[in-house]
């Protein structure tokens, strides 16, 4: 009986310090507990906040200038040759002329962020009625209203910019600048890509500048005016537009 019982007591101690072993060993070894979605889900990222900030900024700097007819005019130039039947039917003499058509009746508006130019590009457009230029030979102007542009029939011409480039970063006032304004100018509903060459100074709430490209009347299904020993009409013409715009 009495070497039986530490042999007893020993076999439990041995039990009890090979189940704290086992209980100790499992929590070393437990894994972690995995994250879940919502707790690493992330905050907005603030470069997204920066770039939101920015294009309301920008937003807000635009300043919108609308163009006033009675200080603008828009002009086409057209190169024509007069023959020898021209002295007898029109009383002009043989040689070339410069023709020069133009109106007041023109409307549009600037839209610019002067305090960064490099920013997208606002609305930029004019609009001019073609039925109201005058050149200095009501002959010419009659013919061009029924016949050849058919203005009366095609009474708008539209310019609509897409691109601005050539700007400083950043205007300084009362300086004037020179740029280039690419864009899609419709005559004859017929939409063609062109780039006008811009000279223009901002100075309080008046921009004023000159706009000019040169492009073809038959890139708008406009047949130049030719009539055999008479005059003809040069296929390429300029177009100039004069204006001053008012800050809305």
């Amino acid at each position: 009986m009495h070497t039986k019982r530490p042999i007893y007591v020993l076999t439990i101690i041995l039990l009890l310090l090979i189940s704290l072993a086992a209980c100790g060993g499992s929590e070393a070894t437990s894994s972690p507990v995995p994250a879940t979605k919502e707790m690493v889900e992330p905050e907005p990222q603030a470069a997204t906040v920066m770039a939101e900030d920015t294009a309301q900024n920008a937003a807000s700097d635009m300043r919108i200038f609308v163009i006033v007819p009675a200080e603008s005019k828009a002009s086409y130039l057209a190169d024509e040759e007069f023959f020898e039947n021209a002295l007898s039917k029109y009383g002009i003499e043989a040689g070339n002329n410069d023709v020069v058509g133009s109106t007041q009746v023109i409307e549009g508006q600037l839209q610019i962020n002067p305090n960064d130019m490099t920013q997208l590009l606002g609305e930029n457009n004019f609009k001019v009625d073609m039925r109201t230029l005058k050149t200095d030979q009501d002959r010419r102007d009659n013919y061009i209203l029924d016949n050849g542009p058919a203005f009366n029939r095609f009474p708008e011409a539209t310019f609509s910019a897409t691109e601005i480039s050539g700007l400083p970063e950043v205007y300084v006032e009362g300086e004037e600048i020179q740029f280039q304004m690419n864009g899609i100018l419709t005559v004859h509903k017929v939409p063609v890509p062109v780039t006008f060459d811009v000279s223009a100074r901002l100075a309080g709430d008046t921009m004023t500048g000159v706009a000019e490209t040169r492009t073809l009347m038959s890139a708008f299904g406009i047949e130049p005016p030719d009539f055999v020993r008479t005059l003809t009409v040069a296929d390429e013409f300029g177009i100039r537009v004069e204006f001053t715009a008012k800050e809305k």
